[in-house]
């Protein structure tokens, strides 16, 4: 998992949620922290690509590919 992420998630924790410290074995919480953010970017990902674009090889769809490529590369989540 991406660093940033790690920070993001462990901020929402702390947050959100801080008593999930003391009832949650560190594992748990990695895990969690690892899907909530596999989700996120995923999504992210998804709304990139999902855009309507008439051609595929269109500026607009070549961009959005490239997009989200640079997300994908940047939080470091296989596909």
């Amino acid at each position: 998992m991406n660093e940033r992420i790690k920070q993001l998630a462990g901020q929402a924790l702390d947050k959100v949620v801080p008593y999930t410290w003391t009832r949650l074995d560190y594992d748990e919480i990695q895990k969690l922290q690892e899907y909530f953010a596999e989700l996120i970017v995923r999504d992210c990902i998804g709304v990139v690509k999902g855009g309507s674009f008439l051609h595929d090889q269109a500026p607009t769809a070549i961009f959005a590919r490239e997009c989200s490529d640079a997300i994908n590369r940047h939080f470091g989540v296989e596909e």
